[in-house]
This record gives structure tokens, sequence and C-alpha cells, in this order.
């Protein structure tokens, strides 16, 4: 195992360990940190016969810290962005919004190198709007599955939905996803192409 590798791993415990030391509301945590050990159980599964990008290895480790510390505090609790409600008089919590443009920003690239190296889209017209499809219906798919655990946990998903009396919230969520997606296209592409020309050499 390379250096950067145990580097990632050895970040990623003990951000996890933090994260469940204590957490806010202990099923919100689960439900938050989920996605993120999924993630690491596919890429220790693959990491031999597709390794990835550096770039794409960092950014699934960042999109998990935002997953872990939002587990950790709840969404709708984030210290930090509990004092930039106060600084900017925002009227919510909006650490979420984060996560929800990290949701489009990262599964971007992703997906984008997915399709690249196994050669599914030709032309890269077509790639990017793969691309943003593909991360609009996942961002579609995660609001749809929101729905259905508050829907079966009644009360105690409150923290994990994250609303916090937003009445567009899901849609707001989406929007921010499928922007995160198109500002990884804008300002990544060129720089992925060349660590995919890397790693193809």
């Amino acid at each position: 195992m390379k250096l950067s590798e145990i580097l990632w791993l050895t970040i990623f415990a003990l951000v996890f360990v933090w994260s469940a030391i204590d957490p806010k509301d202990r099923f919100t945590w689960f439900l938050e940190v989920a996605p993120a050990l999924i993630g690491l159980l596919v890429l220790l599964a693959t990491y031999r016969r597709f390794p990835l990008t550096q770039m794409l290895s960092v950014l699934i480790l960042g999109h998990c810290i935002v997953l872990m510390v939002g587990g950790h505090y709840t969404y709708a609790e984030v210290p930090l962005f509990d004092s930039m409600k106060e600084w900017f008089g925002f009227e919510r919590n909006n650490y979420d919004k984060v996560g929800h443009f990290v949701q489009g920003f990262v599964p971007a690239i992703l997906a984008r190198e997915i399709l690249i190296r196994k050669s599914v889209v030709n032309g890269r017209a077509w790639l990017n709007v793969f691309v943003v499809s593909i991360c609009l219906a996942f961002s579609a798919f995660y609001e749809l599955l929101e729905w259905w655990v508050g829907a079966t946990s009644g009360e105690s998903a409150e923290a994990f939905l994250g609303t916090q009396g937003y009445v567009w919230d899901t849609q707001s969520d989406m929007a921010l996803a499928l922007l995160g997606a198109m500002c990884a296209l804008v300002f990544l592409s060129r720089w992925h192409d060349k660590q995919l020309a890397r790693l193809h050499h």
C-alpha cells in the first residue's frame, strides 16, 4: 500500500473516530456517516483493479469529512455555521447547503473518471451532459431517500432532514448539487485530464 493511501486511511479513521464520539444525535450520525462508510468499502474493494486519480481520491476524502462533520453535529447545528449565521444575518445554519454543493461537485469528477476510463461516452459535450445528469439524478435520489427516512422515522429524522423550516429546502438542495457538478466540470476538467493521462501511462 502506498504512503498516500495510508495517509488517506489515517485521516479518514481519525475524523471518523472523532465524529463517533458523543455525536449530537446517534441516529442522525449513523444516517449521515453511512455513505462515507459505504464509499470506503467500495474503494477498498476496487483500489487494486481500478485505482483512482489523486485528485478524485482527495475529493472523496473531503466529501467523507463533510459527511462526518455533519453527522457529529447534525447539519443544522455545525458551530462555525452558527457563527456565520450571526455574522452575516442568515436565517438558518447553511452547512447543509455546503454538503449538497459537495454532493454535486465530487460525484461529478467520479462520474467523469469512470465514463472516460470505461469509454462510455463519445465526445466531450455528451460527457458533460451525462456527468451533470448523473449528479442531478443522484441528488434527486438522495432527496427521495430523505423523504422515505422521514416518513418511516417520524420526528426522529428531523435532524437528518435538516430543513430548518425552509419550504424550498429540497429544491435548493438539488440546485446546489447541480451547481456543484457544473463548477467541477468548469474548473477541474483540464487538471483531471492531466491526471488521467498520468494514470494511463
